[in-house]
């Protein structure tokens, strides 16, 4: 296929996924990026300082090092070292021990003391077919090939996740550990289908982990771009794209774009047709992010909290509760829910001399312009008193800034669209071919389609794919999941 061309507009993982899965597949590919570097919501910048690596967007990714495709592409081959913290996720509690998710799924229940047993029993059979969940959860519409995977999560997934933590268990730890993971669904904890991401976060740690990429997020992007120029591909930054008249004539076109942004490239008629049916596409709450550079690590009460690169800071299921219900109500709850990552824990390149890097943030309202910093930075003061006193740094981005700094976070939004009811799946608008656009040969690869938020490059995967059917091409594989070892 090497007579045929494709370009794609925009280089978060989900594009450049695409563009590789396209090379590969013998087109040649052109990616066009309006910033002056790539990655988009993957992306490290210097931004507390000569020597420092801060994280734009995705700091912790344990769906990138999960993803069929991602895995299929051995980025490993480009440099790309996967750092693993000894403690997966910490979530200190008031006046008790911190609650610890291991990759032992045995450890992580014995330490939960009476609930060893319900943590065993609801995690078990996700990490046993691990391979085959992750292949359903990131397979967006497509029928899943393990069918018995598929299903593995049952009613308990579909339950609320406060409803199932006060079920399954009894202690305030697995309660907490459980919510935090639930959490990342960036959802209000009493909506169904939050227990089914607890169950998938937790199962992650006790499979491939939640591991850093060494050196930061920008690593992986590197890594992505590596593979592409390795077949053929080029990479235009500092180029935005106000029109696909203005691009050289492609065969296809791939969009890492939010939809109306993507409709706004169209053809008139197009643009039209695709406005009105993405009309009810809803975006999620927005976020508010600080980073802050220490003279030393964070003097955590419990040492414990000390050993794990990803901590969640927001006491019991109760106060998690609260915290994330408030965004979706259009407030900023006084004591939010914090998700907190230190990666200098295990790396030693995020900043010089001994200096640790922490990049933190909580939820609030879309496009919230309430300033939420001083609150983050009450809850890790909470839990590792004298950490202000450490502070030689610090950025503070709200939603606005986010979205100025990478236009596919609208109004803080960092899933690409809210993950609630049916958008979950049915994202942007409700089809069996959501990645097509009304213009023929263009198609939509960002988050805002299935199979959704993270760092994974499935969205990306899935478009390719489509892509290639549209040219009369086979569909390409990844490599397939291997129910019998979750690594």
């Amino acid at each position: 296929m090497s007579s045929r061309r494709a370009s794609v507009v925009g280089s978060g993982p989900n594009g450049l996924a695409a563009a590789v899965v396209l090379a590969r597949a013998g087109l040649e590919v052109t990616v066009w990026e309006a910033a002056e570097d790539v990655g988009g919501a993957a992306r490290s910048r210097p931004l507390l300082g000569p020597g420092t690596s801060v994280d734009l967007g995705s700091a912790v990714h344990p769906f990138a090092v999960a993803s069929p495709v991602l895995r299929s592409f051995d980025l490993e081959r480009h440099g790309l070292r996967w750092l693993h913290s000894p403690v997966v996720m910490a979530h200190p509690l008031d006046d008790a021990p911190a609650a610890l998710l291991h990759r032992s799924l045995a450890l992580t229940a014995q330490g939960l003391g009476r609930d060893e047993g319900a943590w065993l029993r609801l995690h078990e059979p996700v990490v046993r077919r691990w391979r085959g969940v992750v292949d359903a959860a990131l397979g967006g519409l497509a029928v899943p090939r393990d069918l018995v995977a598929a299903g593995v999560l049952g009613a308990p997934g579909a339950l609320p996740a406060a409803a199932l933590a006060r079920l399954a268990w009894r202690g305030r730890a697995a309660r907490a550990l459980f919510a935090g993971s639930a959490a990342h669904s960036v959802l209000p904890l009493s909506r169904p289908g939050t227990s089914a991401f607890g169950l998938l976060f937790g199962a992650a740690a006790h499979t491939d982990g939640w591991p850093v990429p060494a050196g930061g997020a920008s690593s992986l992007t590197r890594a992505l771009v590596a593979e592409l120029v390795a077949h053929g591909g080029v990479v235009h930054v500092g180029h935005p794209v106000t029109a696909l008249a203005a691009l050289p004539p492609a065969d296809v076109v791939l969009l890492d774009l939010a939809p109306r942004a993507a409709a706004d490239l169209l053809e008139p008629g197009a643009a039209e047709r695709m406005r009105h049916q993405v009309r009810r596409f809803r975006h999620g709450v927005g976020v508010h992010k600080v980073d802050l550079l220490l003279d030393g690590p964070v003097p955590w009460l419990d040492p414990e909290v000390g050993r794990a690169a990803t901590v969640h800071l927001g006491g019991d299921l109760d106060e998690v509760g609260r915290a994330l219900a408030a965004p979706h109500q259009g407030t900023v709850a006084g004591r939010p829910f914090v998700i907190l990552s230190q990666p200098s824990v295990v790396d030693a390149s995020r900043a010089p001399g001994g200096q640790h890097v922490v990049w933190a943030y909580c939820h609030v309202p879309h496009a919230s312009r309430a300033a939420a910093a001083e609150l983050v930075e009450a809850q890790l003061e909470r839990f590792a008193p004298g950490t202000g006193a450490r502070v030689l740094a610090r950025r503070v981005h709200g939603p606005a800034d986010l979205q100025a700094q990478n236009a596919n976070l609208v109004g803080g939004d960092v899933v690409g669209g809210s993950m609630a009811g049916t958008q979950l799946l049915l994202r942007p608008r409700p089809s069996l071919h959501p990645h097509r656009t009304p213009q023929p040969g263009v198609f939509l690869c960002s988050a805002s389609t299935p199979p959704g938020g993270g760092v994974h490059g499935m969205s990306g995967y899935h478009a390719a794919t489509e892509a290639l059917h549209h040219l009369g091409a086979e569909r390409p594989g990844v490599r397939p999941p291997d129910p019998r070892s979750p690594r």
